[in-house]
């Protein structure tokens, strides 16, 4: 399955990033084969409005079945919806600890946002 968990940096040790619309980085993971690469989201980390809603394209656009984040908002996650891609909050740790908390069943599959828009996180 192919995932991609919201990160603070460049590899499966960084931290997941809290935020998904403003997250620093998407790192895509594919989980049969652990490959992944990283795609910078710099553009929509700057965003002065609309931050998830082209985030959340650009995850689609990617091709992943699900996003593990620890928080999404509604206008991100109705993107992600469209695009049929599963939302999983409550990531934390790593992103090599979120894929393996996935994988283990510990993540709550979101049935809708979790935050308010333009939520700043931690």
């Amino acid at each position: 399955m192919k995932l991609a968990v919201t990160s603070q940096g460049t590899d499966l040790e960084s931290a997941v990033d809290p935020r998904f619309g403003r997250a620093k980085f998407f790192a895509v993971v594919d989980t049969e084969t652990d490959e992944f690469f990283v795609l910078n989201n710099t553009v929509n980390l700057n965003a002065a409005q609309g931050a998830g809603i082209q985030a959340g394209k650009k995850v689609v656009e990617l091709g992943v079945e699900a996003t593990l984040t620890g928080h999404v908002g509604p206008k991100a996650f109705a993107a992600l919806q469209a695009g049929g891609v599963k939302v999983y909050t409550g990531a934390s740790g790593t992103v090599r600890e979120a894929v393996e908390q996935f994988k283990a069943g510990r993540l709550g599959l979101a049935k809708d946002s979790d935050v308010q828009g333009h939520w700043g996180g931690a």
